[in-house]
């Protein structure tokens, strides 16, 4: 008989054995030398304290070393355009893929960035209504609000052969509005906002932020340019010195041997305060914006920022600037009802991308929207928009804390546009705090124990079910559920609203109780943030603390960002009879040789800089002779090198004894941060370390009302229960705490709340339910209301 032959399975390939991402002794900020095993083409969850090391090891040691590897492949002439990146602080990095980051950072706030142009999404419709458009007005750039109308004729020398002279005329039709330039806006300037005229330069007549007497523009650009008498009153300047203090156009002028460019007050406020959207501005430039300038419609384009010829070109009765405005689910059904197969695949994939936004959750959004005023959710939704189609497949994708900013009903849907991403072959990294983000990982890598110095180790790794009987911070907490309040507190007032309608508010009528806890609830796009920014008066008494991002370099910390680094800087000068600038490494107490870096950058043509210790003070930025100088037996590198809560005893007691000082620190101990050093710098701290920096903050701002826009964004589940504390105390305190908020903790806690909806955008903008937590869970009549109810289990 003949044998059978044995099929042996085929040996397994060396290909096939990179089936992790691992990481050996990873040192990057508090990491301390950590070891993990990434599986590849899972969905893997970083949990953690806020601070715990997530962001350090998935950001700044994976994400890094993947783009700067991807970096190295493109030749040494292009790399020189590209920003260097340094190689990341860790022993071995393997099997690791094209990174692609999709984190939280806000779009970019100049005012002709809008979602359209932000997403491409605008360019697929320029060029739909440069083909279908009637009349026909020229290529899609004649469609465009960025894009001027130029023309031009002369004369040109063509050297071919025998030389010879050509008549050339060029013309480009943009779509730019010319009065307002592409902005929709003109604005007006209050010249009694920008300078005392009782004054002169040198006594500082210049009224404009950041404009100081003695500044080097102030006094020395003005004094040495030969246009001005700096010591003159600005009331009795002549009419020519007038026009030169305020019109001048850009002149070149030499001081002290060099070259610079004099211009006048008006140009250069315009070019530093106007050239960027309001809403991105931060409060006090917000602040002089709103007393100086006053902002209309341009009468010219009706806002639409457009030229009259390309407003003119329409699709079936709807023009561009028609189109842009409507809301993206909107736009989305219309572009569905053009047939026209000249253009059938640019229609596909414009309502793919248009679906895409609907998808996400984008969908009450309108084209037109400037990026500026995203929150850091939405930004970060609007970057997922282009990966969404993408044919890409065995990429990792770094998403950080991507339900920021989403409903408890929203989160579904994105938990399902990761498993997408994951499906698809790809490998999908979350930092996130979310326990329904968490629940759908399948592989979870637990960071802490606990924050700063106290964490950068790995407490667990493993799945879901391992990490809720694990005994971490996190498994112990991953089943916490708020309770709903037994009695509430009784309002002492209310805030009457009457008829608010900015953006989506449909003349919006309620009253807000005072003296309370009140959250502000609703799906993403339902009107809160209109509600609450646009409705409740700004001025004396309310403190606003929103989502805008901390802006920091390396020199800037906790100390210097709270105002606490001042009375620490008197105190010393106190002790030892010297000045306070000696004390500061940005002032006259800096090290000579790194300038109070502390380190010292040798730049390597297109590698990436070196970053070295710098030996004159090892590392410590002031020089000798300061650190001579003690305060309770302290020098000032010891005193910034201390924890909060180590500081908070220093300062309390004792020869170091600075009330201004401990009050500052027992605000940023209330908010959780007591395991923060002093003089860490801002650019190492979480998102949620930031968001807490700023709330101690503004807890020094003296008013009776706070309002805080999601104060859990980037807190652990153990910190929402410390957050909760201290709004109590805010609220037992005397104050009224206005909060918009989604995590369902904050909701149970709180005394009120106004649910607005139901639906995102047009589908949104009503009060669709006010009244007690109970009473929200027990009707269950909106969405916010189901959930709140499973969550509490009502």
């Amino acid at each position: 008989m003949a044998s059978t032959p044995h099929h042996r399975s085929p040996a397994p390939r060396a290909a096939d054995s990179h089936e992790v991402i691992r990481v050996h002794g990873a040192r990057e900020n508090n990491l301390k030398d950590i070891s993990v095993e990434i599986p590849k083409r899972r969905l893997t969850v970083f949990t953690g304290v806020s601070g715990s090391g997530k962001s350090s090891l998935v950001f700044s040691t994976i994400a890094a070393e993947s783009q700067r590897l991807v970096n190295e492949t493109y030749s040494t002439f292009v790399q020189g355009f590209m920003p260097t990146q340094v190689r990341p602080e860790v022993d071995v990095l393997e099997n690791l893929t094209s990174a692609i980051v999709v984190d939280q950072q806000r779009l970019g706030s100049d005012p002709s960035s809008t979602v359209g142009t932000a997403t491409d999404a605008v360019a697929l419709l320029r060029i739909l209504f440069s083909r279908l458009g009637q009349p026909h007005i020229g290529p899609p750039g004649a469609f465009s609000f960025n894009v001027p109308t130029v023309r031009a004729s002369g004369a040109i020398t063509v050297e071919r052969g025998a030389k010879k002279t050509v008549k050339q005329t060029f013309s480009r039709t943009g779509g730019m509005c010319t009065r307002c330039e592409g902005r929709g806006t003109v604005s007006d300037i209050d010249l009694t906002q920008l300078y005392d005229d009782s004054k002169s330069l040198a006594e500082g007549a210049i009224t404009v932020p950041g404009y100081k007497a003695d500044g080097w523009w102030t006094v020395r650009l003005f004094a040495e340019s030969g246009f001005l008498d700096p010591d003159k009153p600005i009331r009795d300047y002549t009419e020519t010195e007038m026009r030169d203090f305020l019109y001048r156009e850009p002149t070149k002028v030499k001081v002290e041997g060099v070259n610079l460019t004099y211009e006048g007050l008006i140009p250069k406020v315009r070019k530093s305060f106007l050239a960027k959207d309001r809403e991105a501005m931060q409060p006090h430039i917000r602040a002089f914006v709103d007393r100086a300038v006053t902002f209309t419609t341009c009468p010219d384009c009706d806002g639409t920022r457009l030229s009259e010829a390309a407003r003119s070109s329409r699709i079936g009765g709807t023009g561009i600037a028609d189109a842009c405005a409507l809301q993206i689910s909107d736009l989305a059904a219309w572009v569905r009802g053009l047939d026209e197969p000249s253009v059938a695949p640019l229609l596909t994939t414009l309502g793919r991308t248009l679906d895409s936004f609907v998808e996400i959750g984008l969908g009450y959004l309108s084209l037109d929207r400037s990026s500026g005023t995203l929150s850091g959710g939405e930004a970060q939704r609007v970057k997922m928009i282009r990966h969404l189609g993408s044919a890409l497949t065995d990429v990792t994708y770094v998403f950080d804390e991507p339900t920021t900013g989403l409903h408890p009903h929203d989160i579904r849907r994105m938990n399902d546009l990761l498993l997408r991403l994951r499906d698809k072959g790809n490998t999908v990294l979350v930092v996130e705090h979310k326990p329904e983000t968490i629940a759908i990982a399948d592989h979870v890598v637990d960071l802490g124990p606990g924050a700063g110095t106290a964490g950068g180790t790995v407490c667990f790794e493993g799945t879901v079910d391992g990490l809720r009987t694990s005994g971490t911070l996190t498994g112990r907490h991953f089943d916490d559920r708020a309770s709903l309040k037994e009695t509430v507190r009784k309002p002492t007032g209310a805030l009457e609203i009457r008829g608010a309608s900015a953006h989506n508010l449909r003349a919006v009528d309620v009253d807000i109780p005072l003296g309370v806890l009140v959250a502000v609830t609703g799906v993403a796009g339902s009107g809160k943030s209109s509600l609450v920014h646009g409705s409740v008066p700004a001025g004396a008494g309310v403190v606003s603390v929103d989502q805008t991002a901390i802006r920091g370099s390396r020199r800037s910390n906790p100390a210097t960002y709270t105002g606490l680094l001042d009375p620490i800087r008197k105190a010393f000068a106190k002790a030892n009879g010297v000045k306070p600038a000696l004390f500061s490494a940005n002032s006259e107490g800096a090290c000579p040789e790194c300038k109070g870096a502390g380190v010292i950058w040798t730049e390597l043509a297109t590698m990436a800089p070196v970053a070295t210790t710098c030996e004159e003070c090892e590392g410590k930025r002031f020089h000798a002779s300061v650190l001579e100088h003690r305060l309770g037996g302290r020098d000032i590198s010891e005193v910034l090198a201390m924890p909060v809560t180590e500081a908070r005893a220093f300062f309390g007691d004792g020869e170091a004894r600075t009330p201004a000082a401990r009050a500052v620190l027992d605000r940023l101990a209330d908010v959780g941060l007591g395991y923060l050093a002093l003089g860490q710098p801002l650019t190492t701290l979480s998102g949620g370390e930031r968001q807490r920096l700023k709330l101690a903050t503004h807890m020094a701002e003296k008013g009776g009302v706070y309002v805080l826009d999601e104060p859990t964004a980037g807190l652990h589940l153990a910190d929402v229960r410390q957050l909760l504390g201290l709004l109590d105390r805010l609220v037992d305190s005397g104050k009224s705490v206005i909060v918009v908020e989604h995590h369902q903790a904050v909701m149970a806690h709180a005394d009120w709340i106004i649910d607005l909806g139901p639906g995102a955008g047009h589908d949104g903008g009503r009060v669709v339910f006010e009244g007690t937590p109970a009473e929200l869970a027990a009707t269950r009549a909106t969405l916010t209301g189901e959930h709140l109810a499973a969550y509490t289990g009502a």
